[in-house]
C-alpha cells in the first residue's frame, strides 16, 4: 500500500502544472498617470531609454470595458540588456524591461513586474549572473522612486 501512495504522489506531482512566476508589487503614494510619469523620469536620469507607455485603460474603453487606470510602461538600457542577449539571443524576446503602473478594485495604485531572474531563466540565463542582478536591483530602485517610497 505505501508503494501505491508513493506512486500517486509521484504522478500528482508530475501532472502539476508548473508554478507561476513572482509577480513584485509596491504601492504609490501617487495616481496612474503620475506613477507613470515619475517611472519615466526616474528611468531616463538613470541612463534608461523609455520605448513606449501603453495605455491599457484608453484601449479597454476603445472595446467598451473598463480596467481602470492601467499603463504599461517599457524601458530598458543596453549597458544591462545587452550583456542578457549575449548570454541568450532568446532574451531579446523578454527585453525591454517593463512595469505596469495600475489601479486596483479599491483604487490603490500599484506597480508590478517580473523580477528580471525569473523571467531570463525562461531562456537558460542564470539568475544569479551580474547583469541580471543590476536588473532587479533597477526595477526596485525606480519602482521605489515612482512610487514616492
Amino acid at each position: 500500500m505505501r508503494y501505491v501512495t508513493a506512486f500517486a504522489a509521484t504522478v500528482l506531482l508530475l501532472a502539476a502544472p508548473p508554478a507561476m512566476a513572482e509577480i513584485v508589487r509596491v504601492e504609490s503614494t501617487r495616481d496612474v498617470p503620475a506613477t507613470a510619469d515619475a517611472l519615466e523620469v526616474a528611468a531616463g536620469e538613470a541612463g534608461a531609454t523609455v520605448f513606449a507607455r501603453i495605455d491599457h485603460g484608453a484601449g479597454a474603453r476603445q472595446v467598451g470595458s473598463d480596467v481602470g487606470a492601467s499603463v504599461l510602461v517599457i524601458f530598458g538600457n543596453p549597458a544591462l540588456g545587452t550583456p542578457a542577449i549575449e548570454a541568450d539571443r532568446r532574451a531579446g524576446l523578454l527585453l525591454p524591461l517593463r512595469v505596469l503602473v495600475y489601479e486596483d478594485a479599491e483604487r490603490r495604485v500599484w506597480l508590478a513586474w517580473k523580477p528580471a531572474g525569473e523571467m531570463l531563466a525562461e531562456v537558460g540565463i542564470d539568475p544569479g549572473a551580474d547583469f541580471v542582478g543590476r536588473m532587479d536591483g533597477a526595477l526596485r530602485n525606480l519602482t521605489a522612486v515612482a512610487a514616492g517610497n
